[in-house]
């Protein structure tokens, strides 16, 4: 350590940061990656909409038949595989969906699943 870096009020943001960056790209030491610049989690960006939840995920590297997708009406799960890494996410949705009007579509590595939501429980009258 400098002598003049004792008292930096902003060291440890600095090193938090290289750390960040370190994981993102797979390198630096402790890195979260394999050094091929793919991290140990995929980025999966979820959206609620009005009677859709929709999904985008990040699959670098991966072919089209190499995804496998699962839906249990709470949860999604994303499994593929490429030849750097392979891919295994659970994502809870925020709403209960119907897993039988699941669609999707992938393009240049860019997974988009859309569902349905379902309706809110009925209301059963006593009598």
């Amino acid at each position: 350590m400098r002598g003049d870096d004792r008292d930096d009020p902003f060291g440890d943001i600095f090193d938090e940061i290289e750390r960040m960056m370190n994981e993102m790209t797979g390198t630096g030491n402790g890195a979260v990656g394999d050094g091929s610049g793919f991290t140990s989690e995929t980025h999966v960006d979820v959206y609620e909409e009005d009677d859709q939840v929709r999904l985008v995920a990040d699959l670098p590297g991966v072919e089209k038949e190499a995804i496998g997708l699962k839906c249990d009406g709470k949860t999604l799960t994303i499994s593929a595989s490429s030849t750097h890494r392979e891919y295994d996410e659970r994502v809870r949705l925020p709403a209960r969906v119907d897993e039988h009007s699941a669609s999707a579509s992938f393009n240049n590595g860019i997974l988009e699943v859309t569902v349905d939501k379902v309706g809110d429980s009925a209301a059963i009258d006593v009598e």
